[in-house]
């Protein structure tokens, strides 16, 4: 078979299963092309996208003005490693610091890397300027997290399938729950050598759990108190996916260490990184942490598009004023059936909550179902069904998106 030869969905699934490692387990639907909120498969079938590649797409698929911010900059110089400047990412430093109101932006790749890279300040901060013993620092972190899957990371994750067999682990982290501030309070109080508070504004991956109203407020407050980081991790939460530009500002909280990633870069590249003021960011040196990809030049170059797509296509407010009307729908739906439970969220980061145990195939055969009629959607922990579209969705394919999800649910009831 010639590289360029058209493959059919089949083919390729079967190419996946035979040379590629079974990391994934994706729904079956092979796509080759996407544009604004839709994609289409091989096949030539479209599809809305509400996925949004766990909400990189944020922008859109191949939005115009990132594409050609990526090609022109591809074309003229892709990398030189940190050993030389290049004259794109002072910019992009620039531009990102402002939008986001901080001092210092370290960049990298991956939203992995990026929490990496905070719980490494974070834990070099309590070391040289909270005055914690060398090696004793401890990071609290909450139940039912998903930060990434490096070794680390998993270290303080609840998740078997995460963490199964990929031992030992990495010590210094406390875990606590979710939207609990007086665990938060409690073991802020009661242990010593606290370092940071690492925390999901919205816990994405465990299915959209938004906590109590002044939650992240006040968490903040007793960071404050007892001189420790709050770190938010918004790799998912990020660039307008709730409503606003941060899920924070929902409180009007400013994290010590912004943990960012996916659409940074409009899904178009990876690009990640961590923001933080001076007296944080400035425990790092030249050679303490660094990659030879964070910072290239089409990182940078994609990274100032896809901002200034989220500012002058009003994103934020698109997201806050659909994500409403979306549940505002759901929530006028749900009384009528047995099948969905509830409907949660903020912005156009939802989910709606399936009536069946966690094991079961109900939210897989209803995403399949919703596959058939022309809308890909994924489960999370089984019983969940999360929905995110590209955030310049419109009223008008918003609706069109309700129609499909209520229509394909209706075909499941008990």
């Amino acid at each position: 078979m010639a590289v360029l030869d058209q493959l059919t969905s089949q083919q390729a699934i079967d190419l996946e299963n035979k040379y590629g490692a079974h990391n994934y387990h994706p729904l079956p639907v092979v796509l080759s092309k996407g544009e604004g909120v839709y994609v289409w498969d091989v096949e030539g079938k479209k599809y809305y996208d509400f996925l949004s590649a766990y909400s990189a797409v944020n922008q859109g698929h191949c939005h115009p003005k990132i594409v050609e911010a990526m090609t022109k900059q591809a074309q003229t110089l892709t990398l030189t490693s940190r050993a030389f400047y290049n004259d794109m990412l002072g910019t992009f430093e620039k531009k990102v610091t402002s939008v986001f109101g901080f001092d210092k932006f370290l960049p990298m790749n991956t939203g992995a890397e990026a929490v990496e890279t905070a719980l490494k300040v974070c834990r070099k901060w309590a070391y040289e300027v909270k005055g914690i013993p060398e090696n004793e620092a401890q990071i609290i972190v909450c139940e039912n997290n998903f930060h990434g899957r490096t070794t680390t990371i998993i270290s303080f994750s609840n998740d078997p399938v995460a963490r199964t067999n990929f031992g030992p682990y990495t010590n210094g982290f406390i875990k606590i729950e979710y939207n609990n501030l007086e665990a938060l309070e409690a073991t802020l109080s009661s242990t010593k050598n606290i370092a940071g508070f690492l925390v999901e504004p919205i816990q994405g991956e465990a299915g959209v759990y938004v906590p109590s109203e002044n939650y992240l407020a006040k968490a903040k407050e007793l960071c404050e108190k007892h001189n420790v980081l709050f770190i938010a991790d918004e790799v998912q939460t990020g660039v307008a996916r709730t409503g606003k530009m941060l899920a924070v500002d929902h409180e009007n909280v400013k994290p010590d260490i912004l943990v960012l990633g996916k659409a940074l870069s409009g899904g178009a590249y990876p690009v990640s990184g961590i923001l933080a003021n001076n007296p944080i960011m400035g425990v790092i040196r030249p050679g303490n942490h660094g990659s030879t990809y964070g910072g290239n030049p089409v990182a940078a170059a994609v990274g100032i598009a896809a901002l200034e797509v989220v500012e002058e296509e009003n994103l934020a407010e698109n997201a806050e004023i659909l994500g409403q009307f979306f549940r505002e729908k759901l929530n006028e739906f749900i009384p009528t059936c047995n099948i969905v439970n509830a409907v949660r969220g903020k912005g156009l980061l939802n989910a709606i909550l399936i009536n069946d145990t966690e094991d079961s195939s109900t939210a897989w055969d209803i995403c399949m179902a919703m596959k058939e009629n022309g809308l890909l959607a994924k489960p999370t922990h089984g019983n969940i069904i999360r929905f995110a579209p590209p955030l310049v969705i419109t009223k008008e394919q918003l609706l069109d998106c309700i129609s499909i999800i209520t229509n394909t649910v209706k075909q499941f009831e008990k």
